[in-house]
């Protein structure tokens, strides 16, 4: 068994200072530590666990992660004895819960929600170097287990709730991204499937089925020429051209990391989008809009995953460069939802 009074018994303490908020942190740290090596701790997920307490709301992610980095050096540095006592001085007697809540965090089993067998005597040791009554101890560790509890059910009504549309070629299903209650629909026909709703929101698949001797040339091919041959040459000018007369693209881009090789294009829609904005005069035009284009082949199909920014009749698009990287970031947030199959 681990001597953990030479982590809680020790009178040495850290060249470094600390802030009381790096006193909660550096509890987690030495917790994440005790029982392994330094190098298996992961500042990040260490990071993801402290932003959720109140003392850190002022904190953003990337500011706690280097906290974090910082008190694990100083545990490699100085040892835990150190950090510890640097930590347990820096407390205020607001935050010494807290210090030990993030300690029963880092411990706990999050599938059956208890403080396994083997942790338990760390945990006591903990309490009492902390000077934290029983009660109060078993209180906070009631709550966290609680909050686990609470996240939990949260998640599985979250899932429970969660439309999924199926494409009827049983190659991909994805979580429908529009509510019913403001006007969400999904419009479905062989080969295609459209997202809208009331507020502009517009996300549209559509797919096709390469023939394997096409799939084999393709392994030769050029994916560049082949992509803007279907995306400019071909979908453009029928799906949208041919709609909106005055449609232009404003934009395309080869993206050979993103989805093992696709192709983005930015088209411009002059009073394309598919909602509408009422005039003075009691008449009703369409919004000009963007739409975004991604095409890319996963498995035996070529998908091309499309969306919709809108603008309003006295707003103007920001610069080329913002409205590119804004709609490939939503295309591709999209893209992730999907599941292929």
């Amino acid at each position: 068994m681990i001597d953990y009074d030479k982590i809680f018994n020790s009178s040495e303490v850290s060249e470094e200072s600390l802030s009381p908020e790096e006193g909660v942190a550096a509890v987690a740290v030495v917790t994440a530590i005790a029982d392994s090596a330094v190098e298996e701790v992961d500042a990040e997920i260490l990071a993801s666990i402290l932003w959720e307490f109140e003392v850190f709301e002022e904190y953003s992610e990337d500011e706690i992660t280097e906290i974090v980095d910082r008190l694990i050096g100083i545990a490699e540095d100085e040892g835990l004895c150190c950090l510890f006592n640097s930590a347990s001085e820096a407390l205020s007697d607001e935050l010494v819960l807290d210090g030990f809540a993030a300690g029963v965090i880092v411990l706990i089993d999050e599938e059956e929600l208890i403080i396994p067998k083997e942790k338990q005597p760390y945990l006591k040791k903990l309490q009492e170097a902390l000077k934290i009554e029983d009660e109060e101890a078993e209180e906070i560790i009631q709550e966290v287990i609680a909050a686990f509890q609470e996240a939990e059910n949260e998640e599985y009504f979250e899932d429970e709730d969660e439309e999924v549309y199926e494409s009827p070629s049983d190659n991909f299903t994805v979580p429908i991204p529009v509510d019913s209650q403001q006007g969400g629909k999904v419009q479905s026909q062989e080969g295609t499937v459209g997202f809208s709703d009331d507020f502009g929101t517009l996300f549209r698949i559509d797919y096709y089925p390469i023939p394997l001797e096409q799939l084999e040339e393709l392994e030769y091919a050029d994916r560049e020429e082949y992509f803007q041959s279907i995306l400019v040459d071909k979908y453009v000018p029928q799906a949208i051209v041919a709609n909106v007369p005055n449609a232009q693209v404003k934009y395309s881009e080869y993206l050979e990391d993103i989805m093992m090789g696709s192709y983005f294009v930015l088209v411009d829609m002059p009073h394309g989008s598919t909602i509408s904005q009422q005039e003075n005069n009691g008449t009703a035009s369409r919004l000009n809009a963007y739409r975004g284009l991604l095409g890319f082949i996963n498995a035996d199909f070529l998908y091309i995953v499309s969306s919709q920014r809108s603008f309003l009749k006295d707003e103007n698009p920001g610069s080329l460069e913002e409205e590119v990287e804004d709609m490939k970031e939503r295309i591709l947030e999209f893209v992730e939802t999907i599941e292929f199959t």
